[in-house]
């Protein structure tokens, strides 16, 4: 049919050899539209610095989530199998890079240019800052509600434990840790987790676990040790 679109190719499938598989294929995109992931990862860095507010939450206000979570599972033990017997090639074509890429270089750029800056908002314009982001997840809210087709009682029953969950998460107390290295790995690990989450914060974790100042503070100084261990829990 001459106005149907062309579809992107897609590699066959042998899982042996490490090829995408033909269930969820690499989407074609321009370059307008990788700035456009960019953009979104931003959004979702600038997300992950405030606590409370969730970077999954951005991803799924924004319509990138599903994407996201398909393009983090297709780096699987095959994809570093390929990688460790330096077959790169293939192991591309099996995973989705471009689209992580994209949403990790907005995500990078968020953080490390408006965490200076987010940290004096929270300090001198508290409200502001808050308001600004009690909106956002306010829309996400009305978002996911519409998801959500027929409310029976098992959604409910659902929707009253989430609610006191996360009652209970918020009015939790910070506590004192240790700044050792094996703690903020552990830490990376945790936080990753809720970040990717809509609906839990990953930075309200990290003050939960007393390390968001100092994760933080690390950024801002550029403390390649501490960024580093941390970065190597949230990768692992």
């Amino acid at each position: 049919r001459g106005d149907e679109p062309v579809p992107f190719p897609i590699c066959p499938i042998n899982q042996k050899e490490g090829f995408m598989s033909q269930e969820h294929p690499k989407p074609g995109r321009t370059t307008r539209e990788y700035l456009g992931l960019c953009l979104r990862g931003f959004c979702m860095g600038a997300a992950d610095v405030v606590p409370g507010v969730s970077g999954g939450t951005m991803a799924f206000i924004t319509g990138i989530y599903e994407e996201l979570i398909l393009s983090i599972r297709s780096i699987d033990h095959n994809s570093l199998r390929l990688v460790l017997t330096f077959r790169v090639k293939e192991a591309l074509n099996r995973v989705r890079w471009e689209f992580l890429l994209a949403v990790l270089i907005g995500i990078l750029v968020a953080i490390l240019s408006l965490s200076r800056g987010i940290l004096w908002l929270l300090e001198h314009r508290p409200v502001l800052i808050w308001s600004f982001f009690f909106g956002l997840v306010f829309a996400s809210v009305l978002i996911v509600r519409k998801q959500v087709t027929k409310w029976d009682v098992r959604v409910s029953c659902a929707a009253i434990i989430s609610t006191l969950f996360a009652y209970v998460v918020v009015g939790s107390v910070p506590v004192e840790t240790p700044d050792a290295p094996w703690f903020l790995f552990l830490c990376g690990v945790i936080a990753i987790c809720a970040m990717i989450l809509p609906g839990i914060s990953g930075s309200f974790i990290l003050v939960l676990l007393g390390k968001y100042h100092h994760v933080l503070s690390a950024v801002n100084n550029r403390d390649i040790v501490v960024i580093a261990t941390f970065s190597l829990g949230a990768g692992i």
